[in-house]
């Protein structure tokens, strides 16, 4: 059951992303080009979306188990490292580059969309270099 429900959640995200716009990069480079054609419909998305994560991060905790696992796996971490800082500042430099994040690159890549051949790979090496630094570094 724990992977029907992974799956409809990731069809459901994909979904989602087609039907807000947010799969075509262009949404992201319009909403950072605060000077030209500036498109303020992500922030509308990422605040619908900041809503409803709220209401589910609630609803979801309230419960003394997950469904489909024997306890919640919530980080315990609670320091702001090199880590948390350079990860997310990569990835926003990224994300404002290429127009795209993992979702709506893998979703755009269902689609057909132009740039997520180059993109897609790029981010897949990116990610294991990630991790393989995150092991070798401890």
């Amino acid at each position: 059951m724990g992977v029907a429900l992974q799956f409809l959640s990731g069809l459901l995200f994909g979904l989602g992303l087609v039907v807000s716009g947010m799969a075509d990069p262009a949404k992201v480079q319009n909403f950072l080009d605060l000077a030209g054609t500036w498109d303020p419909s992500l922030a509308f998305v990422m605040a619908g979306a900041v809503a409803v994560t709220m209401a589910g991060y609630r609803l979801v905790l309230s419960r003394p188990r997950p469904w489909c696992a024997p306890s919640f796996d919530l980080p315990a971490a609670r320091a702001i490292d090199r880590r948390l800082i350079v990860g997310p500042a990569v990835f926003g430099v990224g994300w404002g580059l290429a127009g795209f994040c993992p979702g709506p690159a893998l979703t755009s890549l269902g689609l057909g969309a132009p740039g997520t051949l180059m993109f897609v790979p790029a981010m897949l090496a990116g990610m294991a270099l990630a991790r393989w630094l995150a092991t070798r570094n401890g």
